[in-house]
Protein backbone atom coordinates (compact mmCIF):
# COMPACT_ATOMS: atom_id res chain seq x y z
CA UNK A 1 0.00 0.00 0.00
CA UNK A 2 1.53 3.35 -1.20
CA UNK A 3 2.70 5.81 2.16
CA UNK A 4 1.45 9.35 1.79
CA UNK A 5 3.54 12.47 1.75
CA UNK A 6 2.45 15.82 2.63
CA UNK A 7 4.72 18.91 1.52
CA UNK A 8 4.29 22.60 2.78
CA UNK A 9 6.11 25.05 0.32
CA UNK A 10 7.11 28.42 1.24
CA UNK A 11 8.30 31.36 -1.32
CA UNK A 12 9.39 31.20 -4.50
CA UNK A 13 8.84 30.04 -7.96
CA UNK A 14 11.70 27.90 -7.96
CA UNK A 15 10.57 26.24 -4.35
CA UNK A 16 7.62 25.40 -6.02
CA UNK A 17 9.15 23.67 -8.89
CA UNK A 18 11.45 21.81 -6.55
CA UNK A 19 8.48 20.46 -4.41
CA UNK A 20 6.72 18.95 -8.05
CA UNK A 21 10.60 17.50 -8.64
CA UNK A 22 10.32 15.53 -5.40
CA UNK A 23 6.87 14.36 -5.78
CA UNK A 24 7.62 12.74 -8.53
CA UNK A 25 10.47 11.01 -7.49
CA UNK A 26 8.89 9.84 -4.21
CA UNK A 27 5.63 8.57 -6.81
CA UNK A 28 8.38 6.50 -8.05
CA UNK A 29 9.74 5.24 -4.17
CA UNK A 30 5.61 4.45 -3.98
CA UNK A 31 4.51 7.83 -2.13
CA UNK A 32 1.36 9.52 -3.28
CA UNK A 33 0.38 13.22 -2.36
CA UNK A 34 -2.09 13.71 0.29
CA UNK A 35 -3.57 17.39 1.24
CA UNK A 36 -3.78 16.61 4.97
CA UNK A 37 -0.87 16.35 7.07
CA UNK A 38 -3.26 14.31 9.18
CA UNK A 39 -2.47 11.71 6.96
CA UNK A 40 1.15 11.81 5.93
CA UNK A 41 3.65 9.44 6.73
CA UNK A 42 6.34 11.50 5.49
CA UNK A 43 5.98 15.50 6.28
CA UNK A 44 8.59 17.84 4.56
CA UNK A 45 8.68 21.96 4.75
CA UNK A 46 10.34 22.73 1.44
CA UNK A 47 11.75 26.77 2.87
CA UNK A 48 12.94 29.93 1.36
CA UNK A 49 15.53 32.12 2.88
CA UNK A 50 14.34 35.53 0.48
CA UNK A 51 11.24 36.35 2.98
CA UNK A 52 11.48 38.20 6.42
CA UNK A 53 12.35 35.97 9.60
CA UNK A 54 12.35 32.52 7.07
CA UNK A 55 13.57 30.68 10.11
CA UNK A 56 11.09 31.46 12.93
CA UNK A 57 8.76 30.52 9.89
CA UNK A 58 10.28 27.30 10.07
CA UNK A 59 10.66 26.65 13.42
CA UNK A 60 6.58 27.64 13.89
CA UNK A 61 5.84 25.24 11.57
CA UNK A 62 7.64 22.25 13.07
CA UNK A 63 5.91 23.29 16.24
CA UNK A 64 3.13 22.41 14.35
CA UNK A 65 4.17 18.76 12.90
CA UNK A 66 5.66 17.31 16.71
CA UNK A 67 2.19 15.65 17.34
CA UNK A 68 2.63 13.78 14.30
CA UNK A 69 5.64 12.41 15.20
CA UNK A 70 4.70 11.66 18.46
CA UNK A 71 1.34 10.25 17.55
CA UNK A 72 1.98 7.87 14.81
CA UNK A 73 5.55 8.48 14.18
CA UNK A 74 5.35 10.31 11.09
CA UNK A 75 8.99 10.96 9.12
CA UNK A 76 9.78 14.92 9.40
CA UNK A 77 11.88 16.33 7.22
CA UNK A 78 12.91 20.15 6.35
CA UNK A 79 14.42 20.94 2.77
CA UNK A 80 15.67 24.05 0.53
CA UNK A 81 17.11 27.28 1.76
CA UNK A 82 17.01 27.42 5.25
CA UNK A 83 17.63 23.66 5.29
CA UNK A 84 21.20 24.81 3.26
CA UNK A 85 21.61 27.26 5.66
CA UNK A 86 21.25 26.35 9.02
CA UNK A 87 21.88 22.48 8.11
CA UNK A 88 23.13 20.37 11.65
CA UNK A 89 21.57 23.64 13.61
CA UNK A 90 18.31 22.20 13.09
CA UNK A 91 18.51 18.76 13.86
CA UNK A 92 20.43 19.83 16.89
CA UNK A 93 17.53 22.44 17.77
CA UNK A 94 14.50 20.26 16.77
CA UNK A 95 14.99 16.32 18.68
CA UNK A 96 12.29 15.23 16.30
CA UNK A 97 12.92 16.35 13.46
CA UNK A 98 14.57 13.44 10.83
CA UNK A 99 15.52 15.08 7.89
CA UNK A 100 17.50 18.17 6.76
CA UNK A 101 18.13 18.33 2.70
CA UNK A 102 19.66 20.91 1.38
CA UNK A 103 18.78 22.79 -2.10
CA UNK A 104 21.22 20.48 -4.26
CA UNK A 105 20.47 17.25 -2.51
CA UNK A 106 16.51 16.43 -3.86
CA UNK A 107 17.98 13.49 -6.65
CA UNK A 108 18.81 11.49 -3.46
CA UNK A 109 16.16 12.65 -0.97
CA UNK A 110 14.20 9.27 -2.07
CA UNK A 111 17.75 7.09 -0.87
CA UNK A 112 17.83 9.42 2.34
CA UNK A 113 14.15 8.78 3.24
CA UNK A 114 14.44 4.94 2.93
CA UNK A 115 18.01 4.90 5.40
CA UNK A 116 15.67 7.02 8.26
CA UNK A 117 13.19 4.55 7.45
CA UNK A 118 14.99 1.36 7.85
CA UNK A 119 17.49 2.77 10.69
CA UNK A 120 16.06 5.24 12.16
CA UNK A 121 19.36 7.55 11.71
CA UNK A 122 18.81 11.51 10.95
CA UNK A 123 20.08 12.42 8.72
CA UNK A 124 21.64 16.08 7.12
CA UNK A 125 23.20 16.34 3.48
CA UNK A 126 23.56 20.04 2.39
CA UNK A 127 26.63 19.27 0.42
CA UNK A 128 26.93 21.10 -3.29
CA UNK A 129 26.84 19.24 -6.09
CA UNK A 130 29.82 20.92 -8.72
CA UNK A 131 28.94 19.11 -11.42
CA UNK A 132 24.82 20.16 -11.38
CA UNK A 133 23.78 16.39 -11.65
CA UNK A 134 20.96 18.13 -9.14
CA UNK A 135 19.71 19.83 -12.07
CA UNK A 136 18.31 17.00 -14.36
CA UNK A 137 15.01 16.92 -14.51
CA UNK A 138 12.27 14.45 -13.16
CA UNK A 139 9.95 13.71 -15.65
CA UNK A 140 6.52 13.22 -15.40
CA UNK A 141 5.61 9.66 -16.32
CA UNK A 142 1.59 10.68 -17.12
CA UNK A 143 0.02 13.85 -18.55
CA UNK A 144 -0.18 16.55 -16.39
CA UNK A 145 -3.48 18.07 -15.10
CA UNK A 146 -2.01 21.55 -15.17
CA UNK A 147 -1.83 23.61 -18.50
CA UNK A 148 1.20 25.43 -17.58
CA UNK A 149 4.61 23.94 -15.99
CA UNK A 150 8.19 25.56 -14.65
CA UNK A 151 11.02 24.15 -16.11
CA UNK A 152 14.41 24.86 -14.48
CA UNK A 153 17.00 26.16 -16.99
CA UNK A 154 19.73 26.98 -14.73
CA UNK A 155 20.42 28.13 -11.02
CA UNK A 156 22.54 29.73 -8.50
CA UNK A 157 24.50 33.30 -8.71
CA UNK A 158 27.49 34.81 -9.57
CA UNK A 159 26.60 38.65 -8.98
CA UNK A 160 26.93 38.44 -4.62
CA UNK A 161 24.56 41.18 -3.93
CA UNK A 162 25.32 42.27 -0.57
CA UNK A 163 21.16 41.96 0.75
CA UNK A 164 21.24 38.29 -1.11
CA UNK A 165 21.76 35.02 0.72
CA UNK A 166 21.17 33.16 -2.74
CA UNK A 167 24.55 32.32 -3.66
CA UNK A 168 25.28 30.79 -0.60
CA UNK A 169 22.34 28.51 -0.31
CA UNK A 170 21.68 27.86 -4.45
CA UNK A 171 25.77 27.80 -5.36
CA UNK A 172 27.44 29.76 -7.99
CA UNK A 173 25.50 29.79 -11.45
CA UNK A 174 25.00 26.20 -13.11
CA UNK A 175 23.42 25.82 -16.62
CA UNK A 176 21.39 22.70 -18.09
CA UNK A 177 22.93 21.57 -21.36
CA UNK A 178 20.17 22.64 -23.65
CA UNK A 179 19.57 19.33 -25.38
CA UNK A 180 18.30 18.00 -21.67
CA UNK A 181 16.02 21.12 -21.28
CA UNK A 182 14.41 21.17 -25.06
CA UNK A 183 13.44 17.04 -24.19
CA UNK A 184 11.95 18.13 -20.95
CA UNK A 185 9.91 20.90 -22.72
CA UNK A 186 8.88 18.05 -25.57
CA UNK A 187 7.88 16.12 -23.03
CA UNK A 188 5.42 18.28 -20.88
CA UNK A 189 3.99 19.60 -24.71
CA UNK A 190 3.41 15.85 -25.07
CA UNK A 191 1.54 15.24 -21.66
CA UNK A 192 -1.00 18.56 -22.48
CA UNK A 193 1.22 21.48 -21.25
CA UNK A 194 0.46 24.87 -22.80
CA UNK A 195 2.75 26.92 -21.09
CA UNK A 196 6.19 26.89 -19.93
CA UNK A 197 8.14 29.01 -17.58
CA UNK A 198 11.83 28.60 -17.81
CA UNK A 199 13.40 29.09 -13.98
CA UNK A 200 16.53 30.79 -13.05
CA UNK A 201 18.14 32.97 -10.07
CA UNK A 202 19.06 35.13 -12.80
CA UNK A 203 18.02 33.55 -16.23
CA UNK A 204 19.63 36.05 -18.82
CA UNK A 205 23.47 34.44 -17.52
CA UNK A 206 22.05 31.23 -19.19
CA UNK A 207 24.75 29.17 -21.07
CA UNK A 208 27.59 30.34 -18.90
CA UNK A 209 29.95 27.52 -18.41
CA UNK A 210 28.55 24.95 -21.02
CA UNK A 211 30.68 23.02 -23.25
CA UNK A 212 27.86 24.04 -25.75
CA UNK A 213 27.87 27.68 -27.04
CA UNK A 214 24.19 28.85 -26.69
CA UNK A 215 23.01 31.69 -24.66
CA UNK A 216 19.27 32.46 -23.11
CA UNK A 217 18.13 34.33 -26.09
CA UNK A 218 19.30 31.26 -28.35
CA UNK A 219 17.64 28.78 -25.78
CA UNK A 220 14.40 31.03 -26.10
CA UNK A 221 14.72 30.88 -30.24
CA UNK A 222 14.94 26.48 -29.83
CA UNK A 223 11.20 26.30 -27.41
CA UNK A 224 10.07 28.68 -29.32
CA UNK A 225 9.79 25.83 -32.25
CA UNK A 226 8.63 23.02 -30.26
CA UNK A 227 5.01 21.87 -31.30
CA UNK A 228 2.69 22.03 -28.73
CA UNK A 229 3.81 24.70 -26.48
CA UNK A 230 1.73 27.87 -26.90
CA UNK A 231 3.52 29.98 -24.26
CA UNK A 232 6.71 30.81 -22.82
CA UNK A 233 7.31 32.85 -19.86
CA UNK A 234 10.71 33.10 -17.68
CA UNK A 235 11.97 34.39 -14.33
CA UNK A 236 13.74 36.15 -13.00
CA UNK A 237 16.19 38.76 -14.92
CA UNK A 238 19.55 40.66 -13.49
CA UNK A 239 19.08 43.93 -15.07
CA UNK A 240 22.79 44.07 -15.35
CA UNK A 241 23.10 40.96 -17.61
CA UNK A 242 19.76 41.98 -20.06
CA UNK A 243 21.46 41.87 -23.58
CA UNK A 244 19.83 43.86 -26.81
CA UNK A 245 19.27 40.13 -27.95
CA UNK A 246 17.13 39.18 -25.40
CA UNK A 247 15.12 43.06 -25.76
CA UNK A 248 14.72 41.90 -29.73
CA UNK A 249 13.52 38.45 -28.80
CA UNK A 250 10.17 39.77 -27.34
CA UNK A 251 9.60 40.87 -31.16
CA UNK A 252 11.09 38.11 -32.43
CA UNK A 253 9.51 35.03 -30.72
CA UNK A 254 5.91 34.51 -31.09
CA UNK A 255 5.41 32.51 -28.17
CA UNK A 256 7.59 34.25 -26.06
CA UNK A 257 4.80 36.05 -23.33
CA UNK A 258 4.62 40.19 -23.01
CA UNK A 259 5.80 40.24 -19.76
CA UNK A 260 9.40 40.84 -17.81
CA UNK A 261 9.94 40.73 -14.27
CA UNK A 262 13.18 43.12 -13.77
CA UNK A 263 13.96 43.70 -9.80
CA UNK A 264 15.33 46.78 -9.67
CA UNK A 265 15.12 47.09 -5.84
CA UNK A 266 16.28 50.91 -5.08
CA UNK A 267 15.54 53.99 -7.55
CA UNK A 268 18.80 55.37 -5.54
CA UNK A 269 22.36 55.18 -7.16
CA UNK A 270 24.28 54.98 -3.51
CA UNK A 271 21.72 52.25 -2.82
CA UNK A 272 22.51 50.53 -5.80
CA UNK A 273 26.05 50.50 -5.00
CA UNK A 274 25.73 49.45 -1.68
CA UNK A 275 23.63 46.73 -2.61
CA UNK A 276 26.47 45.64 -5.41
CA UNK A 277 23.71 45.51 -8.25
CA UNK A 278 26.22 46.64 -11.48
CA UNK A 279 23.77 48.84 -12.97
CA UNK A 280 22.22 52.80 -12.28
CA UNK A 281 19.00 54.08 -11.92
CA UNK A 282 19.65 56.06 -15.29
CA UNK A 283 21.14 52.54 -17.40
CA UNK A 284 17.71 50.64 -15.93
CA UNK A 285 15.54 53.09 -17.01
CA UNK A 286 16.94 52.71 -20.03
CA UNK A 287 16.72 49.15 -20.80
CA UNK A 288 13.27 49.80 -20.07
CA UNK A 289 12.80 52.10 -22.66
CA UNK A 290 14.33 50.06 -24.96
CA UNK A 291 11.88 46.97 -24.05
CA UNK A 292 8.85 49.12 -24.59
CA UNK A 293 10.05 50.11 -28.13
CA UNK A 294 10.70 46.48 -29.18
CA UNK A 295 7.86 45.77 -27.19
CA UNK A 296 5.20 48.31 -26.59
CA UNK A 297 2.54 46.26 -24.90
CA UNK A 298 5.10 44.20 -22.65
CA UNK A 299 3.63 44.24 -19.04
CA UNK A 300 6.74 45.24 -16.42
CA UNK A 301 6.74 43.77 -12.88
CA UNK A 302 9.75 44.34 -10.22
CA UNK A 303 11.30 43.62 -6.87
CA UNK A 304 11.74 46.67 -4.77
CA UNK A 305 13.64 46.93 -1.23
CA UNK A 306 12.84 49.85 1.12
CA UNK A 307 14.94 50.67 4.15
CA UNK A 308 18.36 49.30 2.97
CA UNK A 309 20.83 50.38 5.65
CA UNK A 310 22.07 53.35 4.71
CA UNK A 311 18.90 54.80 2.59
CA UNK A 312 18.19 58.37 3.70
CA UNK A 313 14.67 60.44 2.40
CA UNK A 314 16.23 61.38 -0.89
CA UNK A 315 16.75 58.05 -1.71
CA UNK A 316 13.83 56.84 -0.90
CA UNK A 317 12.32 59.83 -3.11
CA UNK A 318 14.88 58.61 -6.09
CA UNK A 319 13.02 55.25 -6.05
CA UNK A 320 9.73 56.44 -6.18
CA UNK A 321 10.63 58.31 -8.99
CA UNK A 322 12.08 56.01 -10.86
CA UNK A 323 8.69 54.13 -10.12
CA UNK A 324 6.63 57.52 -11.53
CA UNK A 325 8.85 57.24 -14.47
CA UNK A 326 8.61 53.60 -15.81
CA UNK A 327 4.92 53.07 -14.10
CA UNK A 328 5.04 48.98 -13.62
CA UNK A 329 2.52 46.78 -13.47
CA UNK A 330 3.06 45.72 -10.46
CA UNK A 331 5.47 45.58 -7.75
CA UNK A 332 6.60 42.77 -5.28
CA UNK A 333 8.29 44.97 -2.42
CA UNK A 334 9.87 43.98 0.91
CA UNK A 335 11.06 45.93 4.08
CA UNK A 336 14.73 44.98 4.12
CA UNK A 337 15.78 42.52 6.48
CA UNK A 338 19.55 41.34 6.90
CA UNK A 339 20.25 37.88 6.47
CA UNK A 340 22.86 36.24 8.18
CA UNK A 341 25.90 35.71 5.81
CA UNK A 342 25.63 38.52 3.18
CA UNK A 343 27.21 41.61 3.29
CA UNK A 344 24.42 43.95 3.83
CA UNK A 345 24.08 42.09 7.40
CA UNK A 346 27.12 43.86 8.64
CA UNK A 347 26.18 47.13 7.56
CA UNK A 348 25.89 49.72 10.18
CA UNK A 349 23.54 53.02 9.22
CA UNK A 350 20.29 50.60 10.22
CA UNK A 351 17.16 52.10 9.09
CA UNK A 352 14.49 52.44 12.18
CA UNK A 353 11.39 49.83 11.72
CA UNK A 354 9.15 52.57 11.95
CA UNK A 355 10.23 54.60 8.88
CA UNK A 356 10.79 51.32 6.87
CA UNK A 357 7.01 50.68 7.54
CA UNK A 358 6.08 54.41 6.63
CA UNK A 359 7.91 53.91 3.57
CA UNK A 360 7.02 50.33 1.96
CA UNK A 361 3.26 52.10 2.89
CA UNK A 362 3.92 55.18 0.70
CA UNK A 363 5.38 52.84 -2.14
CA UNK A 364 2.62 50.63 -2.04
CA UNK A 365 -0.10 53.08 -1.85
CA UNK A 366 1.60 54.27 -5.29
CA UNK A 367 1.81 51.20 -6.65
CA UNK A 368 -1.79 50.09 -6.14
CA UNK A 369 -2.91 53.24 -8.49
CA UNK A 370 -0.75 52.31 -10.75
CA UNK A 371 -1.45 48.96 -11.20
CA UNK A 372 -5.27 49.69 -10.85
CA UNK A 373 -5.16 52.26 -13.07
CA UNK A 374 -3.55 49.87 -15.91
CA UNK A 375 -6.07 47.16 -15.04
CA UNK A 376 -8.93 50.00 -15.63
CA UNK A 377 -7.21 50.86 -18.89
CA UNK A 378 -7.33 47.44 -20.19
CA UNK A 379 -11.29 47.55 -20.64
CA UNK A 380 -12.60 47.19 -23.93
CA UNK A 381 -9.46 45.21 -25.50
CA UNK A 382 -9.80 41.56 -26.79
CA UNK A 383 -7.14 39.71 -25.08
CA UNK A 384 -5.90 35.99 -25.59
CA UNK A 385 -6.48 34.26 -22.63
CA UNK A 386 -5.31 30.46 -21.58
CA UNK A 387 -7.68 29.11 -19.51
CA UNK A 388 -6.41 27.68 -16.65
CA UNK A 389 -9.44 26.20 -14.51
CA UNK A 390 -11.91 27.27 -12.62
CA UNK A 391 -12.04 30.23 -10.90
CA UNK A 392 -12.04 30.94 -6.95
CA UNK A 393 -14.56 33.94 -7.21
CA UNK A 394 -17.63 32.40 -8.46
CA UNK A 395 -17.69 27.99 -9.07
CA UNK A 396 -19.78 29.33 -12.72
CA UNK A 397 -16.90 31.00 -13.83
CA UNK A 398 -13.13 30.27 -15.36
CA UNK A 399 -9.98 31.84 -15.12
CA UNK A 400 -6.93 32.22 -17.03
CA UNK A 401 -4.00 34.80 -18.00
CA UNK A 402 -3.08 37.29 -20.68
CA UNK A 403 -0.30 37.15 -22.09
CA UNK A 404 1.21 39.57 -20.14
CA UNK A 405 0.49 37.44 -17.04
CA UNK A 406 -3.47 39.25 -15.63
CA UNK A 407 -5.40 36.92 -14.48
CA UNK A 408 -8.77 36.96 -16.05
CA UNK A 409 -11.97 35.74 -14.72
CA UNK A 410 -15.23 35.02 -16.95
CA UNK A 411 -17.66 33.01 -17.64
CA UNK A 412 -17.61 29.30 -18.59
CA UNK A 413 -17.53 25.90 -18.17
CA UNK A 414 -14.45 23.31 -17.74
CA UNK A 415 -14.49 22.38 -21.21
CA UNK A 416 -12.68 25.39 -21.93
CA UNK A 417 -9.38 24.78 -19.84
CA UNK A 418 -6.34 24.48 -21.69
CA UNK A 419 -7.61 26.38 -24.83
CA UNK A 420 -6.46 29.98 -26.18
CA UNK A 421 -9.62 32.05 -26.64
CA UNK A 422 -10.57 35.60 -27.50
CA UNK A 423 -11.59 37.60 -24.33
CA UNK A 424 -12.79 41.20 -23.88
CA UNK A 425 -12.23 42.41 -20.95
CA UNK A 426 -14.92 44.59 -19.35
CA UNK A 427 -13.58 45.57 -16.41
CA UNK A 428 -10.17 46.21 -14.55
CA UNK A 429 -10.02 45.78 -10.73
CA UNK A 430 -7.56 46.22 -8.40
CA UNK A 431 -6.00 42.54 -8.68
CA UNK A 432 -7.33 41.21 -11.74
CA UNK A 433 -9.36 41.71 -14.71
CA UNK A 434 -13.44 41.17 -15.86
CA UNK A 435 -14.09 39.34 -19.30
CA UNK A 436 -16.41 37.92 -21.63
CA UNK A 437 -15.79 35.35 -24.32
CA UNK A 438 -16.40 36.51 -27.60
CA UNK A 439 -16.66 33.21 -29.33
CA UNK A 440 -16.45 29.53 -28.81
CA UNK A 441 -15.53 28.24 -32.06
CA UNK A 442 -11.85 28.91 -31.41
CA UNK A 443 -9.62 30.38 -33.86
CA UNK A 444 -6.06 29.29 -34.43
CA UNK A 445 -3.41 30.39 -32.41
CA UNK A 446 -1.83 32.53 -35.32
CA UNK A 447 -4.95 34.38 -36.19
CA UNK A 448 -6.17 35.14 -32.92
CA UNK A 449 -2.70 37.08 -31.88
CA UNK A 450 -3.12 38.72 -34.95
CA UNK A 451 -6.73 40.22 -34.44
CA UNK A 452 -5.10 40.86 -30.89
CA UNK A 453 -2.75 42.65 -32.45
CA UNK A 454 -4.26 44.67 -35.18
CA UNK A 455 -7.49 46.30 -32.77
Amino acid sequence: MPKRVYIETYGCQMNEHDTERILRLLEEADYLETRDARDADFVLINTCSVREKPEHKVYSALGRYKWLKEGRGTVIGVAGCVAQQEGNKLLDRIPYLDMVIGTQAIPILPQLLQKVEVSGERVCEISLDQDGKYLKAVLPKKPLEEVKSYVTIMQGCDHFCSFCIVPYVRGREKSRPSKEIIEEVRHLAAGGVKEVCLLGQNVNSYGKGLEEEINFSQLLECINSIEGVERIRFTTSHPKDLSEELIQSFSKLKKLCEHMHLPFQSGSNKVLKAMHRGYTKESYIEKIDRLRERCPSIALTADVIVGFPGEEEQDFKATLDLMEKVQFDDLFSFKYSPRKGTRAAQLEDRVEEKVKQERLSILQEIQKHFTYRKNQASGGHVEEVLVEGRSKQDNQDVTGRTRSNKIVNFAGDLELVGKLVPVKITKGYPHSLRGEILSTHHPSTCNLRSAIHNQ
